[in-house]
């Protein structure tokens, strides 16, 4: 633990793209791996449908769980079902004083809404393809999150249009406020709107390690579609790895660690190889699994 050195994990989901399902059942897109490891984390692939002991042991294991951006069901889908279990066992661990923290981005987002309430409070935006700035709120600068982001990031993120919206579903300022248990669980740092809706953006918890953003900041160094509305300006792109420094710092406030190298080798990401989908997909390189 002294090294510094920590151990993320990333999600993975059932494959829902038509076009790649033969590559493999389940998926993480390399950018999130990417964007831990430019903040010095080694990564460890979480696949789904694994029976609960086993992500009982990887979260003894593992410093923080990253819940990453994509198109499954939050209910029901492997991905929905292995998230709560991260989620409650993080919940357990740091009342009992062990710190763990949880990372969600876009589908992760929506995730963690779902886990915290046990509602769907999701509502249609329009949000595909659309880089906004951020409309902070009054407690973003006293917040984990923002408290010591430096000010020509903030000044970025609040006047331009860098963060990358690719969702079809919100959480509206509306449906935030009308659920107690949503508004004494997460503290909000930026809202949004697409005219029409306002939505969060981006929530801390009060209490828990938790964060989620409903935007992708790994998709600006490392995600390159045509005709996307992906920023690739030098902002974005520091952005990005503040928020992915900010976590892996997070992780490292976390003591839980392998048992031994060899089990630490078999499990990571850099077993597998990923494949380079940017002329017919959404990411520029995926990594698949078989269940």
């Amino acid at each position: 633990p002294t090294s510094g050195l920590r151990r993320d994990g990333v999600l993975a989901q059932e494959t829902h793209f038509e076009n790649l399902k033969s590559l493999g059942s389940s998926y993480i897109a390399a950018s999130y791996v990417k964007t831990l490891e430019s903040a010095g984390a080694r990564v460890i692939p979480i696949k789904v449908n694994l029976p609960k002991e086993e992500y009982e042991r990887i979260f003894s294991y593992i410093n923080g769980i990253l819940l990453p951006g994509g198109g499954v069901d939050i209910i029901q889908s492997g991905y929905a079902k292995a998230s709560k279990i991260f989620y409650d066992l993080a919940l357990k661990a740091y009342d009992n004083g062990d710190y763990f923290p949880i990372w969600g981005t876009c589908l992760g987002f929506e995730q963690l809404t779902y886990l915290t309430s046990g509602e769907l409070l999701l509502t249609l935006t329009e949000t595909e393809n659309l880089s906004l700035a951020l409309n902070f709120s009054q407690d973003a600068l006293n917040s984990r999150l923002f408290g010591n982001i430096p000010k020509r990031l903030y000044n970025s993120l609040s006047d331009l249009p860098i963060t990358a919206n690719f969702h079809d579903w919100s959480l509206s300022m509306k449906n935030f406020t009308a659920n107690e248990k949503m508004k004494k669980f997460y503290n909000v740092l930026s809202t949004n709107t697409d005219g029409k809706v306002e939505f969060i953006s981006t929530f801390e918890a009060y209490t828990y390690p938790i964060y989620g953003v409903q935007w992708h900041p790994e998709k600006n160094p490392f995600e390159w579609k045509r005709n996307s509305d992906i920023s690739h300006v030098a902002e974005a792109i520091h952005v990005a790895f503040y928020m992915a420094e900010f976590f892996v710092n997070e992780a490292r406030k976390s003591l839980h660690t392998f048992p031994d190298d060899s089990l630490e080798k078999k499990a990571l990401i850099y077993n597998y190889n990923p494949k380079y989908t940017g002329n017919n997909s959404v990411f520029e390189q995926v990594y698949f699994f078989d269940e």
